[in-house]
C-alpha cells in the first residue's frame, strides 16, 4: 500500500538535516513513489541533496537499512548515498541529487537504449553479502511446479521494481529505489522489464526484442522464462485483486499478455 506523503519538511527533521547537510535554504517536496513519507530535494550551500525518510516506527523502516546497505555496490547505476540519519523519531537518506526526468518506456523513446546499457551493467554485480531475499523464494507461492524455482535461481543483484519512477534518464539512466533488491539469475530484471514496456505500449514481441539486447537474457533458459512470465501473472493478479484504478489494470494486463505470448511461442 502507498505511504502516507507529507508535504512540509516538519521543523525537527529540518534541524536533523542540517546536522549532516548544513544549512537548507528551499526544499521541493516531490510527488512521485509509493514508499517513503518524505521525498524532497533539499537545497543547501554544497548543492541539491535528495531526501527521503520514514518515521522509525513505520512498519517499512527496514527499507532504509536495505537501501543504505546495498547503495556501495550499485554505483555504477544509482546515485550514491551522502548520508544515514537516526534522529527526532525520523530514518532519513539523503543521496547525490539526480535532477532528470523519470524514464519513458514508450515505443521509440531515446530512454529505451539508456535503459538497457544499465541493465547490462546491472548484470555483472554480483549479490552482496548482506541478508537479501532470493528471487525463488519470493516466487515460491506463484508456480505450479516447485522444480521451477532452481531455475530463478542465481548470484546477481536484482533490482525487481522497475516501475519508470524508479530510472532517472539524463545523459545515462540511474536506478533508484533498491527496497526490494533480491538475489537470482541475471535474466530476471529484464524480464521483468518486459511487464514494464508491454505495459508502456511494446507487443511482448518488440518487448523481447529490446531485452535482446542484455546478454543475460539471451542466455535464459525458455522454460525457466516461460515459468516465470506465468509466476508473474498470477502475482500481478493477486495484487491487482479487485482494484479497478487504471495503472493497476494496466500492469495486470501487460503480465497477462506476456503470460499468454510465451504459452504460444
Amino acid at each position: 500500500m502507498p505511504t502516507h506523503r507529507l508535504t512540509e519538511i516538519p521543523t525537527a527533521v529540518q534541524d536533523a538535516i542540517e546536522t549532516v547537510a548544513g544549512p537548507v535554504f528551499k526544499a521541493e517536496m516531490l510527488s512521485a513513489g509509493f514508499n517513503s513519507e518524505i521525498a524532497a530535494r533539499l537545497h543547501t550551500p554544497d548543492g541539491a541533496v535528495f531526501v527521503k525518510g520514514l518515521r522509525t516506527d513505520h512498519p517499512r523502516v527496514w527499507t532504509q537499512d536495505r537501501e543504505a546497505a546495498i547503495n556501495p555496490y550499485v554505483q555504477p547505476v544509482a546515485p550514491a548515498l551522502l548520508w544515514h540519519v537516526r534522529e527526532a523519531g525520523w530514518d532519513l537518506l539523503g543521496f547525490e541529487d539526480i535532477d532528470a526526468p523519470h524514464a519513458d518506456y514508450s515505443p521509440g523513446s531515446p530512454h529505451l537504449p539508456l535503459v538497457v546499457e544499465a541493465l547490462r551493467t546491472l548484470a555483472d554485480i554480483a549479490g552482496p553479502d548482506i541478508p537479501l531475499r532470493a528471487m525463488p523464494q519470493r516466487m515460491e507461492t506463484y508456480v505450479d511446479d516447485p522444480a521451477v524455482l532452481e531455475l530463478f535461481d542465481g548470484d546477481r543483484l536484482l533490482h525487481t521494481d522497475w516501475n519508470t519512477t524508479n530510472v532517472l534518464v539524463k545523459d545515462r539512466a540511474r536506478i533508484v529505489d533498491w527496497a526490494w533488491a533480491s538475489t537470482g539469475a541475471g535474466w530476471i530484471d529484464p524480464a521483468l522489464w518486459i511487464i514494464w514496456l508491454v505495459a508502456s505500449g511494446h507487443t511482448p514481441a518488440q518487448a523481447e526484442t529490446l531485452a535482446g539486447g542484455i546478454s543475460a537474457w539471451n542466455i535464459a533458459p525458455a522454460h525457466g522464462v516461460d515459468a516465470f512470465a506465468q509466476a508473474q501473472r498470477r502475482l500481478w493478479d493477486e495484487i491487482a485483486g479487485d482494484a479497478t484504478d487504471a495503472w493497476t489494470s494496466r500492469m495486470r494486463a501487460a503480465a497477462r499478455s506476456w503470460a499468454v505470448h510465451r504459452c504460444l511461442g
